[in-house]
């Protein structure tokens, strides 16, 4: 288990995002589109983040929470109580920082900056460089089972499996060696070369071909690898004796450490659906991201009047990236404007007055250009946000078209494939399903591997730990570790604050490179229960731009409807786990209200109520388990109540639509600092010292939720509601007295009733 010393002093975690529309400065290198003077930058089209920062801002109360909402900022879920008022955190540029105070909001200091992110990749790569320098000089060793046994008539015989961390290498060569009984020699019993398995071209481990027969039994064996590896077990015999210590075998946890891309969780995933055929199966989800893509653009121009900037019809991977564009002074007199291909190379030769000066505006040029039939099929020409484009072009030199995208090849570019891990002995849909979800948002970078170390305990503990096999024997478990690949690749790799997937909606006069970092829609706003469309407050259906942008319509996205056609297509999921990030906060429907009066979606019923309330003590005394970490109670109840309004969120779509109980975490709780008396707030993208912690202790979380969804699933006690009065005004009617206990299905009668949900008993 590892441990994580904790410095004394402030904390600066994470990194740094996009402008909302509302809030939206000029281009890098460009003014304002209104004006032809100098401004300072929004995003750059080069991945430079200009000074955004994880902010802090207090308002005085949650109506000052909405007022940040309809501007368009970029909030996170994260609400703590301060002395006058309450803690919010945005990503914010210094302008929009400045912007936000002229309007009277209280900005403060800066809880992180992109010096956090660089450190946090250095460490990453760090990581992977040392496992891959440790696979390819000394390999690990996995003793799966060492057996001996008697058959045909008392003939002896030997049976070793085992896993190589290298064995994906075809070349990796495994030798077992053992003795001959208690108290004598590795290899007076004999030594024998393991052969390879492989089942649908996946490495699974070493093993014999057949049993070896042995002359005597064994009491320990030693496998020795071609790349270094060693281990030695005690070889045990095979029926006719209970082994010892049946069920009191240690459990096995801490299978994360580094952060993960998509492309390296979703081949985890693989890994582990080949090497536990029996308790898994691996669901390709029918509806295909877009891809971590983008069209290849370019910008001329210094101020917004007379800057033109072009994007491919085709997307950068797929040939815009070979794209080329120059703006030519012929040198001569009264030349024309004109437009020509030669291949992908588009040639503008501006126009000249009767002194040789250029004259072409950027309006021309644009109309140019998107006037020849030839460029016109490589790509479009815009003027900057809509600006009118009366200024004069310069000339510039031949430049490429480029999507500025930064992952390795190892990331593809095409539209991606995203997986569901199913695990559980019987998965013919005749047990209680439970749906494990994580990274809906991109930069929540710790949300994987709470998924990933929660299958891997699964699995890996299952033939040894009883009460693992329960939980796989007796429920039908469904995870989805990353419900935004592409937004998550972006985030890795390009921009570590996305929070959206990459599909960009916005037109053309607003989609120059300086809004690269502000394109897509919010997953977690997409979905069509108390949505932004049906007047729910807490996301946007009209600003592109904006970090909590709906889409263009309910379940316009893929990852939405891959959740969706999931909970449709197994009607047996009767239970669901929502994993975000950050400030330690457990939370269940209803998720979101309309401004006016605030309204709030329906409340749940009053047993499924104590059903969460008498959950979240178990669940949350498991996450405390770990290393100590309270989710305080002021965190823990729905959405509405503990955070703020999100309108078109995924736990209140299957809730509301099929019933499926649903909770959500927020993991990295704010860290207390006894130097100081303070807590300190986490952020997105902790060092993954810190980020391993909130994995391990929120896997707890996982696998208590587990628990609780066996007791579910086995429970067979009828339900009892009482009511009992404890108050009545003095000269009550018993009509009014009715009217009072009718009421008592609101949350905040929950004192005064007790009982159970759908037949299932409140106690664990």
């Amino acid at each position: 288990m590892r441990s994580t010393q904790r410095s004394n002093g402030p904390r600066r975690f994470l990194a740094l995002i996009a402008l909302p529309l509302a809030l939206a400065v000029s281009a890098p290198g460009l003014a304002s589109p209104t004006t032809d003077s100098a401004a300072a930058p929004d995003r750059s089209s080069t991945g430079e983040q200009n000074g955004v920062g994880l902010m802090r801002i207090v308002v005085a109360d949650k109506s000052g929470i909405d007022r940040l909402n309809q501007l368009g900022v970029d909030l996170a879920e994260y609400v703590k109580p301060v002395d006058n008022g309450i803690e919010v955190h945005a990503i914010l540029s210094p302008e929009e920082s400045q912007a936000l105070r002229d309007k009277g909001f209280d900005v403060q200091d800066a809880i992180s900056d992109q010096s956090d992110y660089a450190q946090n990749m250095a460490e990453r790569s760090a990581a992977i460089r040392a496992a891959t320098a440790a696979t390819a000089t000394t390999d690990t060793l996995t003793v799966l089972r060492a057996e001996w046994f008697t058959s045909l008539d008392n003939q002896l015989f030997l049976n070793v499996e085992v896993k190589s961390s290298a064995g994906t290498d075809s070349t990796t060569v495994l030798t077992a060696s053992w003795d001959s009984g208690p108290g004598t020699e590795i290899g007076s019993g004999g030594t024998a070369t393991m052969s390879r398995f492989t089942d649908a071209g996946q490495y699974m481990y070493h093993r014999f071909s057949n049993p070896v027969p042995i002359a005597a039994a064994p009491a320990r064996a030693t496998i020795t690898s071609n790349k270094g590896g060693s281990a030695t077990v005690d070889v045990a015999k095979w029926l006719g004796s209970p082994r010892k210590d049946p069920g009191k075998h240690p459990y096995v946890s801490d299978f994360v450490d580094h952060y993960m891309d998509p492309t390296e969780v979703t081949a985890r995933f693989t890994g582990l659906a080949a090497e536990f055929p029996k308790l898994t199966e691996l669901i390709d989800l029918p509806y295909k991201t877009n891809g971590y893509r983008r069209n290849a653009q370019t910008q001329f121009g210094t101020a917004a009047a007379s800057t033109v900037y072009v994007t491919s019809k085709a997307y950068g991977s797929e040939g815009g990236n070979d794209i080329t564009m120059s703006l030519v002074n012929s040198g001569t007199a009264n030349a024309p404007l004109t437009v020509s291909v030669s291949g992908k190379a588009v040639t503008v030769r501006l126009a000249t007055n009767g002194s040789g000066a250029i004259t072409s505006t950027a309006a021309q040029v644009v109309a140019a250009v998107n006037g020849n039939a030839d460029a016109a099929k490589l790509l479009t020409a815009s003027t900057y946000r809509g600006n009118a484009g009366t200024g004069v072009m310069a000339a510039a030199p031949v430049t490429p078209l480029t999507d500025n995208l930064k992952a390795p090849a190892s990331v593809s570019r095409e539209p991606f494939q995203m997986k569901v891990l199913r695990i559980g002995k019987h998965r013919d849909g005749s047990k209680v399903g439970v749906f494990l979800y994580c990274q809906e948002h991109a930069r929540e970078w710790v949300t994987p591997l709470v998924c990933v170390e929660s299958a891997e305990r699964l699995l890996r503990n299952y033939a040894k730990d009883p009460d693992t096999r329960k939980i796989v024997d007796d429920l039908d478990i469904f995870i989805l570790p990353v419900v935004n690949p592409d937004g998550a690749h972006y985030s890795m790799y390009d921009y570590n604050m996305q929070r959206r997937n990459m599909t960009n909606y916005c037109p053309a006069s607003n989609a120059d490179p300086g809004r690269r970092n502000a394109w897509g829609v919010d997953i977690n706003r997409n979905f069509s229960v108390g949505s932004v469309f049906d007047g729910y407050v807490g996301a946007s259906a009209t600003s592109c731009t904006s970090d909590t942008f709906a889409g263009p319509s309910e379940l316009s996205e893929p990852e939405a409807r891959n959740e969706v056609w999931l909970v449709d297509h197994f009607p047996n999921i009767k239970l669901s786990m929502n994993t975000h990030s950050y400030g330690g906060y457990f939370m269940w429907p209803p998720g979101a209200y309309k401004a006016e009066g605030r309204e709030v979606l329906p409340r749940v019923d009053q047993g499924t109520e104590a059903y969460f309330w008498t959950s979240s003590d178990y669940i949350l005394s498991r996450v405390q388990e770990y290393r100590g970490t309270a989710i305080w109670p002021g965190r823990t109840g729905p959405v509405t109540d503990v955070l703020y309004s999100a309108a078109g969120n995924s736990a209140d779509e299957h809730w509301y639509n099929r019933g499926i109980i649903g909770w959500d975490f927020e993991v990295g709780a704010d860290i207390y600092n006894p130097a100081t008396g303070r807590f300190t707030a986490i952020g997105f993208q902790p060092p993954f010292a810190e980020g391993h912690e909130e994995a391990m202790e929120f896997a707890n979380g996982n696998i208590a939720i587990l628990e609780v969804a066996r007791a579910y699933a086995t429970d067979k006690i009828q339900p009892k509601t009482a009511l009992k009065v404890v108050k009545q005004e003095a000269g009550a009617t018993s009509n009014s007295q009715d009217l009072w206990m009718r009421n008592l299905d609101q949350a905040a009668a929950a004192s005064v009733v007790t009982g159970s949900v759908a037949g299932r008993s409140t106690s664990l």
